[in-house]
């Protein structure tokens, strides 16, 4: 599996202010799977996206990424980790204003050692035209798909986005689920973490949080459906 979850716990504080945001949780994606983790605020999706892809360490537990055994690793080993295993899609872009796109992503090859081309990246998600403009050149779902271009540059097996159309209109919301889909059919796992149930009627599989705990994992209920048939 590329990315498993044995007996995780992750707590934030100490003693009675002591909160648990995940608790026991037990999670195998494989490559090429699309993953909805769904659930309200609070409920401990965007902490399981963070220790995955070892922003946050786990309380407990054993977490094994693309081979790789994060809750021992050494800060050296979760360092070239984050560079050349995951790859993060906020809901807030998280661009860098005083770059262009082209330097935007050109930035995600550098940090990976990726021999990715960045304007054959932008162009595959529709931006090629766009190379030399700055972010606030550009609209919300066009900083989105810089994001995501300079996610796909890195080359990283996993993906992991938050929120990615939190801020986007519906259809450019559509447009992006749509490049996030892609990907997955390219071999990559896909985790995406949201509030949103529609979304999750896309994905091969739907993990549901509730109080830091998985309360289901399975098919979407009844059954995968088309991007082109979502309505939020």
């Amino acid at each position: 599996m590329l990315i498993e979850l044995k007996d995780v716990a992750k707590r934030f504080g100490e003693g009675s202010l002591a909160v648990t945001a995940l608790d026991d949780v037990q999670l195998l994606i494989d490559q090429g799977e699309f993953v909805v983790v769904l659930g309200p605020s609070g409920s401990g999706k965007t902490t399981l996206l963070n220790v995955v892809g070892a922003l946050d360490a786990a309380s407990a537990g054993t977490v094994r990424v693309n081979g790789v055994d994060i809750t021992t690793a050494s800060r050296r080993e979760l360092f070239d980790f984050r560079a050349r295993t995951v790859s993060f899609i906020f809901q807030s872009f998280n661009l860098f204003p005083g770059l262009t796109a082209w330097e935007n992503v050109q930035f995600g090859v550098d940090a990976a050692g990726s021999d990715a081309d960045p304007g054959a990246v932008l162009d595959s998600v529709g931006l090629g035209d766009n190379a030399d403009r700055f972010p606030s050149e550009l609209s919300g779902g066009e900083q989105q798909r810089v994001a995501i271009a300079r996610a796909l540059a890195t080359r990283n097996p996993i993906l992991l986005c938050d929120e990615p159309t939190g801020e986007l209109d519906f259809r450019t919301g559509v447009q992006i689920l749509e490049l996030l889909q892609e990907q997955a059919g390219k071999g990559r796992a896909v985790l995406v973490v949201t509030h949103n149930r529609e979304i999750s009627r896309m994905a091969d599989r739907v993990v549901e949080l509730s109080g830091g705990r998985i309360v289901s994992d399975g098919a979407p209920r009844g059954g995968k459906t088309p991007v082109s048939e979502l309505n939020w």
